[in-house]
């Protein structure tokens, strides 16, 4: 297999094989940068390429294993695989964008964000920086500094946001991992549009020092992948406390990539309906039909008051987002984008009243979840209402409604967001003509490895997958 080809294969089969000397990590890097030059004129997942450092870590693996007689075990589980990251998250020498014009003319990270080192301490090389919507603020990832990040699977269409670049550039074949971050759906939205596997942990479960935040009680972060296992390495790989986020949850480190073969068939898992149903178009009805069914799931439950949730995450959203940024929204106004910027103005004035009573909401329905995982283990929701609408779209119909179209990706995922849970996404195909439309399996706090193996199975059964697109060369 030359480094081509293996780049396009999963991250565990790209670390086997240059473990083994069959290629060398510096060819898969060069084979990544190749691929992201060739496509990403079409796609725009990519903000900042780092092709020079990327290159002297992949040199040094090399030497490394030249200096061994043995190849080298399992304490580099990620040996050699390239990798990007939202431009979010602090990298030295690069401004942290957040996807903004403003922030890319602050100065430059000094340090590596806890997360990319903890990759990199597993072997894996960052390769770049990749496009989100501004401030994170967005769920199409249509950013009007940087512009649109593009549909692999269909370039006329939105990759999803705000976490967009982090899976275009998985579907797009451009790396194996990405990581991005997830406060209203960030990472589920994208990964049910570009048909790859994201996961949100729980929150508190990765330390987000070393990120641009958005809204710090409810921003997470984690990790898109092309298949289960390697979703599973790269989460094994970040976790771990960090006293620097106060919110960072210390529990012992999991490993869960080495139980995801663990039996299934005692969880209790159930669809979840009502709003859950009610709100999602016809193609994501049938993508939860299929993992229910090769599931044998025939339950349906509620959790009741899905949509004032939902509306509570707006107003936590808008108030500490508008806080955050009333500085630069009192002498750069025309710095941001249109539509962030409204909303945040309209958070920094929002009555407090409407903020605590929005709180009261949120601890009201984790209480009714924890309730409901009481009789269940895992949940199985839409992740988006539909597939991936064209860029520029501003309202969709579902189910009858018209809805303005880029708050309404996130109509599935936001209730979740609010309180904390962990979520696996997945990617189904075949429910939409041309295009993958992804399922939600929703666990109670720390249950990860749980989802990640159910996950697993469906991906076993041939139910969910991530195909590469075949994407047109611009070179």
């Amino acid at each position: 297999m030359n480094a081509n080809e293996c780049l396009v294969n999963s991250a565990a089969a790209i670390a086997h094989a240059v473990r083994t000397r069959a290629v060398s990590a510096a060819d898969i890097v060069d084979a990544s940068l190749a691929r992201i030059e060739a496509t990403d004129g079409v796609v725009n997942a990519f903000t900042d390429i780092m092709a020079e450092r990327a290159r002297r870590r992949a040199s040094e693996i090399d030497a490394e294993l030249a200096s061994h007689s043995e190849p080298i075990g399992n304490a580099a589980p990620l040996l050699g695989v390239p990798f990007a990251v939202k431009n979010l998250f602090d990298v030295a020498g690069l401004p942290t964008r957040a996807g903004s014009k403003i922030e890319r003319e602050r100065p430059p990270a000094a340090h590596d964000s806890p997360l990319i080192a903890r990759l990199e301490r597993a072997g894996a090389v960052l390769v770049g920086a990749l496009n989100m919507d501004e401030y994170a603020y967005g769920f199409t990832t249509e950013n009007s500094h940087d512009g649109p990040t593009r549909n692999p699977h269909d370039p006329a269409r939105v990759a999803g946001g705000s976490s967009g670049g982090s899976a275009a550039a998985i579907a797009a074949g451009q790396v194996p991992l990405t990581l991005g971050s997830d406060t209203n759906g960030s990472i589920r939205v994208p990964a049910s549009l570009c048909g790859t596997f994201g996961l949100k942990p729980t929150y508190g479960r990765l330390p987000r020092n070393g990120t641009y935040p958005f809204v710090a009680s409810l921003d997470h972060l984690g990790p898109f992948a092309r298949t289960v296992q390697d979703l599973a390495l790269s989460y094994d790989a970040l976790q771990g406390v960090d006293r620097r986020d106060p919110a960072s949850v210390d529990r012992p480190i999991e490993s869960t990539a080495r139980a995801l073969a663990d039996r299934i068939d005692t969880l209790r898992i159930a669809v979840l309906g009502d709003y859950f149903h009610d709100q999602a178009g016809p193609d994501a009805r049938s993508a939860v039909a299929r993992v229910a069914a090769a599931l044998g799931v025939q339950r349906t439950v509620s959790l009741p008051h899905a949509a004032r949730a939902r509306a509570a995450a707006f107003v936590i959203s808008n108030a500490e987002g508008g806080a955050l940024h009333l500085a630069d929204l009192r002498t750069r106004a025309a710095d941001f984008e249109p539509l962030s910027r409204d909303r945040f103005i309209a958070g920094a004035l929002l009555p407090a009243a409407w903020v605590v009573e929005a709180q009261r909401l949120r601890r009201w329905f984790a209480l009714r979840a924890a309730e409901l995982f009481q009789e269940v283990d895992v949940l199985i929701a839409p992740a988006t209402p539909c597939a991936a609408p064209a860029i520029g779209t501003e309202w969709l119909t579902l189910n009858g409604q018209r809805l303005p179209a880029r708050p309404s990706l996130g109509l599935l995922t936001q209730p979740i967001s609010l309180i904390g849970l962990p979520v696996c996404a997945v990617p189904v195909w075949d429910c939409h003509p041309t295009m993958p439309i992804g399922v939600q399996l929703i666990a109670a706090p720390w249950g990860e490895g749980m989802l990640l193996r159910v996950a697993h199975q469906l991906e076993l059964a041939g139910v969910v997958k991530s195909p590469v697109a075949a994407l047109p060369s611009v070179r």
